[in-house]
């Protein structure tokens, strides 16, 4: 018989095929001799008490021949001469799900990607990093693959409403994933498995008659009546399709400007911008798991940390633990930064974003007294977005040019004070002391440095040595590509948007999506979409 069985496991248990055996005959009271096989369900740490304990939910069987955890199977279509084609602008998660699905259903798929493919988007990441030099197509945002890709993977989600999950992450793992991204808790892949990983999803539209164009962008596109007609390309091609989805992530400024500027509707989309802050992996370890050195058979801790501060919500976002703080720019001279984590998290440093929502009240004030830019008006549906760069620009002079980035220790940003040293830390391009109250937005600095001293007392690894509000810590400027500042509407039943029907805004770009997992299934739901209407036609 199969049994789903579940149990608290000591971390050395967790790792030892033969200790959830014995606690599988224990619990079923069957002979250790009459359990077959086993294949894990659910898999989390609990470190809410002195001993850190991993809770397992597996399916054992029992008496009978151990099978296989059971997979997902995909049909993909030839669809090299498939009657129907979708225009898909972006190659990020959703644009390749989107393909996938639309493969599946016989459709054929035409990605322009505006950036290079992953081996080639690798160097310009090298000499963004190396000389500070950026390549404004082809960074961490834009490429193959999505901002995503050189961002750590992380699969996490809680949008279990928007899509199938379990297919996403096994479509994952058909493509070359981990097994493990099926049950842990948080989901991971890492930076360097990532690539490989798309690259053949790539193969497979290619191999199955789809079409996959880089350093393709789109820069203009024509209506008739209430339909593109045809978009045309940077090389000056002009492409025709029968629907067009439009998952170009939440940094493609130049599409939000070119809908505004033919009265497309789009509107002004709140969002959170702040700081990364990095500590010693060590550091974050003691405070989690209440011991002095971390276990070999415990994974480097992570944490979530949610606060309010007059009145705004101030938490943790994107951490990576093991992880390395990296430029995350799309132009010269505005400074982002991000974070990643190889797939074992290896590296001596936690990062995390540490970010503040930012109200439609926060950005016309902040907007109204720069010279940087003229302030338009209270509704213009490019607000958040002028608002962000602001930010980011004051934020690549504060640190001097090159992508070197400003920085202060946690206990002297919340002091005002210049730090006279920064502790060694991961970002390539350089830190430089600066007081970031004077680079940061007034109502930023002030929420985050109340936070930073909310979470001190929250994670404080008492007897161990510092908690979370340390001078250890280093906090870096400025964290701003949180999710998009502009909201592309669309229809709530047929998805497309409301002025165009043949145009689909999809996933991070239209504001619709948070992450790998969420924009792949918006992709998947919109290519849905999409068949349900070209096969009724």
């Amino acid at each position: 018989m199969q049994q789903i069985i579940s149990f608290k496991l000591l971390p050395s248990e967790a790792a030892s095929d033969e200790s959830i055996r014995k606690y599988i005959s224990s619990t079923t009271g069957k002979k250790l001799s009459s359990i077959s096989g086993f294949y894990i369900l659910k898999k989390s740490i609990d470190a809410r008490g002195k001993t850190v304990f991993f809770n397992l939910t597996l399916n054992a069987f029992i008496d009978e021949p151990f099978i296989e955890r059971p997979g997902l199977t995909f049909h993909f279509k030839d669809v090299t001469h498939a009657d129907k084609k979708v225009l898909i602008v972006g190659a990020g998660p959703a644009g390749l799900f989107a393909a996938l699905k639309l493969i599946e259903a016989g459709i054929k798929p035409i990605i322009i990607e505006r950036g290079k493919d992953v081996r080639a988007r690798r160097r310009d990441l090298a000499q963004l990093n190396k000389e500070g030099v950026i390549n404004p197509e082809s960074n961490y945002c834009f490429g193959e693959g999505g901002a995503g890709t050189y961002s750590d993977g992380k699969l996490y989600t809680r949008s279990n409403k928007r899509g199938d999950i379990n297919r996403i992450l096994q479509l994952f793992v058909q493509f070359g994933a981990p097994e493990n991204i099926l049950y842990d808790a948080h989901p991971h892949i890492g930076t360097n498995k990532l690539p490989q990983i798309i690259t053949a999803m790539r193969e497979m539209i290619i191999g199955c008659g789809g079409q996959v164009f880089f350093e393709k962008k789109l820069t203009d596109f024509t209506i008739q009546e209430t339909e593109i007609a045809f978009i045309q390309t940077g090389d000056g091609e002009k492409i025709t399709a029968d629907a067009y989805i439009l998952a170009t992530g939440h940094s493609a400024r130049d599409i939000f400007t070119l809908l505004h500027s033919k009265n497309i509707l789009i509107e002004a989309k709140p969002f959170a911008l702040g700081v990364r802050v990095e500590h010693p992996q060590a550091l974050i370890d003691s405070a989690q798991y209440h011991c002095q050195t971390r276990g070999s058979f415990l994974p480097p801790a992570s944490y979530s940390l949610v606060q309010q501060v007059e009145e705004k919500g101030v938490f943790s976002f994107c951490m990576c633990p093991g992880g390395i703080i990296a430029p995350a720019s799309t132009n010269p001279e505005e400074l982002v930064v991000n974070g990643w984590s190889p797939s074992k998290r290896d590296n001596p440093f936690a990062n995390s974003g540490m970010v503040v929502q930012v109200e439609k009240k926060d950005a016309i004030q902040c907007l109204k007294n720069s010279s940087q830019f003229n302030y338009i008006n209270d509704d213009d549906p490019l607000l958040f977005m002028h608002f962000q760069q602001m930010v980011e620009q004051e934020a690549y002079h504060a640190g001097g040019g090159k992508f070197v980035a400003p920085a202060q220790r946690m206990q002297d940003f919340v002091s005002k004070r210049l730090s006279t040293s920064l502790p060694e830390n991961s970002y390539l391009p350089g830190l430089k002391s600066a007081e970031l109250n004077n680079v940061l937005p007034s109502f930023i600095y002030s929420a985050l440095a109340g936070g930073f001293k909310a979470f001190g007392r929250k994670m404080n690894s008492g007897a161990y040595g510092n908690g979370y509000f340390t001078n250890e810590a280093i906090v870096v400027a400025t964290e701003s590509r949180t999710s998009s500042p502009v909201r592309i509407p669309r229809d709530s039943e047929t998805l497309s948007h409301p002025q165009i029907k043949n145009l689909y805004p999809c996933a991070e770009g239209a504001g619709y999506a948070g992450g790998i997992v969420s924009a792949a299934m918006d992709g998947e739901r919109i290519a849905s979409i999409i068949e349900k209407k070209l096969f009724s036609l």
